[in-house]
């Protein structure tokens, strides 16, 4: 999976977002980085692009994500590390980054009292999260394939977590609990680009937690091909392009907390 996830998906979904939280983050100089689920790595490296002088530790829960990731982008170090109970000390970075990977943990306060214990007192936080599905071009046509294949008993992943975070209210609210502060929130609109669709609904479809629920439902290769379907008949063939929408969030320990 992480390497599907990585082929198919990297560069047409995630990266656009990469290169824009890798701005942000190098905006504010820091020296040591914590990436918290880098996943294969598509955020670390254009952190080290953006912030050549900066020490840029990359962690992700999944050991197989970790492997390929070091594999990718080895100017990084790379471990597994579990965000609600990071192996760090107090006070190792400047700066905790987060693509895309809040929406997954099973509780937000914790992991964001966990990023605060390991920032300096002058460091920040900042991550990102989707908006909505349906402000997401590729995932909510990949959604609408799904319906159509399981009338009734969609597959809840695609709705429920990835785009199941959306309420900055409710963002402010959890950072608040665990001792921080917002210092910034805004909703980023930018295009993702793939050269054939056959590769998002592959990558979704089989290189995301979406495939155990596709397989518990019905034949895999079957369903990936009448998804593939269903976007090649609303979006084209490829190469395509569609509008994403996410928030980007940029927090602070309180010095209360």
């Amino acid at each position: 999976m992480p390497e599907i996830y990585d082929r198919c998906l990297g560069a047409a979904v995630f990266r656009p977002f990469a290169v824009d939280m890798a701005r942000r983050a190098a905006r504010l100089r820091p020296r040591r980085v914590l990436e918290i689920a880098a996943g294969t790595g598509v955020v670390t490296a254009e952190l080290l692009a953006a912030a050549p002088a900066a020490q840029v530790t990359a962690t992700d829960l999944n050991p197989a994500m970790v492997e390929v990731g070091r594999k990718r982008v080895p100017g990084a170090a790379w471990r597994p590390a579990n965000a609600s109970d990071l192996p760090f000390p107090d006070i190792a970075f400047d700066l905790v980054v987060c693509q895309f990977g809040v929406m997954f943990f099973p509780d937000r306060t914790a992991a964001y009292a966990e990023f605060a214990r390991v920032l300096a007192p002058s460091g920040r936080i900042l991550f990102n999260t989707w908006d909505t599905i349906d402000t997401h071009g590729f995932a909510r046509v990949l959604l609408d394939g799904l319906e159509r294949a399981f009338p009734g008993d969609v597959p809840p992943f695609l709705a429920g977590i990835p785009h199941g975070y959306t309420d900055l209210e409710v963002v402010a609210a959890d950072l608040q609990r665990a001792g921080c502060e917002v210092d910034s929130a805004e909703s980023v609109t930018l295009e993702g680009r793939a050269d054939a669709v056959s590769d998002v609904a592959t990558g979704f479809c089989t290189g995301t937690p979406l495939r155990g629920e596709i397989e518990a439902r019905g034949d895999l290769a079957a369903t990936t091909r009448s998804v593939c379907s269903e976007m090649i008949a609303r979006l084209g063939e490829g190469p395509v392009s569609a509008p994403m929408t996410a928030h980007v969030v940029q927090a602070r320990p309180r010095e209360d907390r």
